[in-house]
């Protein structure tokens, strides 16, 4: 099961700050013109109107870059605040000084630096904004009662302005970083919710197509059983008449015919046998299972598939393989869904290839045939339920077969297709004390029937 990957929402306060700085810009801007135009004109209100046309055009330089998704002079903070020291103790000179309306906007640039930068550039932006302030007063531009009280005060205010300003955008800012925490916490959680029930419902489908196979093997094992029922009575009877017939005394030719129809009634009874012992309910206990045994099994059941005219099997056992642990008749469903998936393949006069071999503490059964190949394309989703490449397939054969052999601990994989072939491996794990399993191997005298010998389906 894969996990999502984790979703990383970093906070970034700088653009925000910069959206902010940009529109306290404009309203100052806005607000300047109105007093020097509209409130109270002048002796100097061309030379208000140049400073602020002049700061009129870094606001404009200060928008198109925000609006570029960046910030100008970001790495230059204490010069724009020297700028704007100057900038503002300029508009008060040439205003009226000490008690210009133009002095507040001391403030709204210590409120900007505190939003956008550290403490300290605050604090710095706060000395620079007092010397300003305080060169005013010094310079003697108006004659006012007392000009140093005046400046004291404003001093004081700044410096408040300031502290309060960097106080409140540290809280902001502080509350905004766990705002963005718990959103990205709260993506990841949604991306993994969503991931999760995306494993269940796929596993929901797969649970769902395995119990449709199941109900189609146990609907086709009555179907076969009452067959097998229904024609073996008329079989008996007639096997039967044809041992009546031979005991009496029959002429050659008429005894040879008998003894023919005989053997035939005998390999039907046999085909009728294997039939219903494939189609018997299944055991679901685990044992130690002989692979050679199984596979015998599953070709016997192949051999009177519709396909298999004109087609060869080919077995390469490996001898004294150990056992191992599985549901026996569950593996034998897989060797002959794997048989028929080849068959299917395989032109008329090719063949198959079954092969078994041990590789350190791993069983391999690999089934190759000389067919048409797997499309690259189809080759990733073979084990999907409900994927096939054949016109009448159900889609869940190989699914099936990958979760039987996945329950054992074994896998089954796709080793090799092209234009010359496929081939399939089923890997089993072997006990780590196989010497049991494989005496029983060499014990069992039907296991070896078909091993280096080559089965003609024709």
């Amino acid at each position: 099961m894969t996990t999502p990957t984790p979703i990383r929402d970093e906070f970034n306060w700088e653009l925000p700050a910069e959206a902010i700085t940009v529109r306290v810009r404009w309203f100052g801007l806005c607000m300047g013109y109105v007093l020097v135009n509209l409130v109270g004109p002048g002796t100097h209100q061309p030379e208000l109107n140049a400073i602020l046309t002049v700061g009129a055009v870094y606001a404009i330089i200060d928008t198109y870059f925000s609006l570029k998704g960046r910030v100008f002079l970001s790495r230059a903070p204490l010069f724009i605040s020297l700028m704007e020291a100057v900038f503002i103790g300029l508009l008060c000179y040439f205003d009226t000084g000490l008690e210009s309306p133009f002095r507040f906007y001391y403030f709204l640039s210590l409120l900007v630096c505190a939003i956008r930068y550290a403490p300290l550039v605050t604090f710095i932006t706060f000395v620079m904004h007092a010397a300003s302030y305080s060169t005013l007063a010094a310079m003697g531009s108006v004659d006012i009662s007392a000009p140093w009280r005046t400046v004291a005060l404003m001093v004081v205010l700044m410096g408040w302005v300031g502290w309060a300003s960097t106080a409140l955008a540290a809280l902001i800012k502080t509350a905004s970083q766990r705002l963005s925490q718990l959103n990205a916490e709260l993506k990841e959680n949604q991306a993994l919710l969503e991931h999760r029930i995306d494993e269940r419902t796929r596993e929901l489908q797969e649970s769902q197509a395995l119990l449709v196979q199941q109900e189609k093997q146990a609907a086709f094992g009555l179907l076969a059983a009452g067959i097998a029922h229904e024609v073996g009575n008329p079989l008996a009877a007639i096997s039967s008449l044809v041992q009546m017939m031979n005991r009496r005394d029959l002429d050659d030719y008429t005894h040879e015919r008998m003894r023919m129809v005989d053997e035939q009634l005998r390999r039907i009874q046999r085909t009728l046998r294997e039939l219903v012992d494939f189609s018997r309910p299944a055991t679901t206990e685990t044992a130690l299972c002989d692979v050679h045994e199984a596979l015998d099994a599953a070709l016997s059941i192949a051999k009177y598939y519709k396909r298999k005219k004109g087609k060869q099997i080919v077995t390469d056992y490996e001898n004294d393989l150990p056992r191992v642990m599985v549901v026996r008749d569950q593996l034998v469903q897989v060797f002959l869904n794997l048989i028929l998936n080849a068959m299917d393949a395989t032109p008329e006069g090719g063949t198959i290839e079954i092969a078994t071999v041990r590789r350190d503490n791993w069983l391999l059964i690999t089934f190759t045939d000389n067919g048409h190949g797997i499309e690259r394309a189809d080759q990733s989703r073979l084990f999907r339920p409900y994927f096939t490449t054949k016109s009448t397939g159900t889609g869940l054969g190989l699914f099936v077969c990958r979760r039987i052999i996945e329950q054992t601990g074994g896998r089954i994989e796709l080793t090799e297709s092209s234009v010359d072939g496929t081939t399939f491996t089923v890997s089993l794990p072997l006990l780590e004390n196989s010497a049991e399993g494989s005496d029983a191997v060499q014990q069992s005298g039907g296991v070896q029937s078909l091993a280096n010998e080559t089965l003609s389906l024709s």
